[in-house]
């Protein structure tokens, strides 16, 4: 690899005035200035981002972490990330796997924001005490480098709960996300709390992935248990969208049989007939709050920890009993 030597070495000058040449200062003149850039131009000279972010002690560059990059939850999330990002002169690195966490400690990243089930907490708290600024949206860590974004998920699972226990509904399931996401299990220990409070209230747990195959295999079993109407209460839509393909080729309604409630409020719940109940928030404010207070940690400005609010969409997939 071709490095500003070769170039001080071709041009007869010091290696400094290369380096003020490549970065445009005013200190070379422009006959000088010209005469190294067509120099690095024919040597092909690549600069070394890396150790130009260890001299500048920046990258402009931030990274966020995700478990998954499918569906609409995370499409969403990073377009308000970026849009924030973006307007102050910052750019956007979308990691996933163990190996993209050395972005952190080798710097070539200002900061993180992480949704992502992998990323064990004790190595985002080293990261935190050698002073990497970080901001979190799945799991709760107390450290002054570290600030939380979280969902309101126990006042959303708390709705939607609450939403089938109004309509009379007594036996019902709920179909989980993956056991080591933080949401599913905030929502679910909602869920539980919620079921113990009412005795008459029998609740049938099937452990999915937030997928859609997911919910077309806790389709089976709901199905192959069926005797009476249902209530299914899924931890996300994706899994609600796979119970309702799946119950669409049986003789089995939505909202008529098996009722059925999600959460996200994704693009397609829309257009589901009948359409689907589903605790709603905005996804791209979430994104932006996340990229906001990471600006402002990075700057050095304190910032409260944020609870972003959620909303009952009631639907037509959820009738009386």
């Amino acid at each position: 690899m071709v490095s500003i030597k070769d170039i001080a070495k071709k041009a007869g000058v010091s290696i400094s005035t290369v380096s003020y040449a490549l970065n445009g200062s005013s200190k070379v003149t422009d006959e000088t200035s010209s005469r190294i850039l067509a120099i690095a131009e024919e040597l092909n000279y690549v600069p070394n981002a890396a150790a130009r972010t260890l001299k500048k002690r920046e990258s402009r560059i931030i990274g966020v972490f995700l478990t998954d990059f499918r569906g609409d939850v995370y499409g969403d999330l990073l377009d308000g990330v970026k849009d924030v990002l973006n307007q102050q002169g910052y750019d956007l690195i979308v990691c996933s796997g163990v190996q993209s966490h050395r972005m952190l400690p080798e710097r070539m990243i200002d900061g993180a924001i992480i949704l992502d089930s992998g990323f064990d907490s004790e190595e985002i708290l080293r990261y935190a005490d050698r002073g990497h600024r970080i901001v979190v949206l799945d799991r709760e860590l107390i450290h002054p480098n570290i600030n939380r974004v979280l969902l309101d998920n126990r006042s959303g699972a708390a709705a939607a709960m609450n939403h089938l226990l109004a309509q009379g509904h007594r036996k019902l399931y709920v179909v989980t996300g993956p056991e080591d996401s933080y949401d599913s299990n905030q929502r679910l220990a909602v869920v539980r709390q919620i079921a113990t409070e009412h005795p008459d209230v029998e609740l049938i747990e099937i452990v999915s992935n937030f997928e859609k195959k997911g919910g077309a295999a806790a389709a089976q079993q709901i199905i192959g248990e069926y005797k009476e109407p249902v209530a299914v209460f899924c931890l996300n839509d994706e899994m609600a969208v796979g119970i309702c393909n799946v119950l669409g080729e049986t003789e089995l309604e939505v909202g008529e049989h098996v009722h059925i409630i999600g959460f996200d409020n994704i693009e397609l719940t829309k257009y589901l007939q009948p359409r689907l109940a589903t605790v709603d928030y905005s996804r791209a404010k979430w994104g932006a709050a996340a990229a906001e207070h990471l600006l402002r940690i990075l700057a050095g400005d304190p910032i409260e920890h944020e609870l972003m609010q959620v909303k009952l969409i009631e639907g037509g997939s959820v009738g009386k009993r």
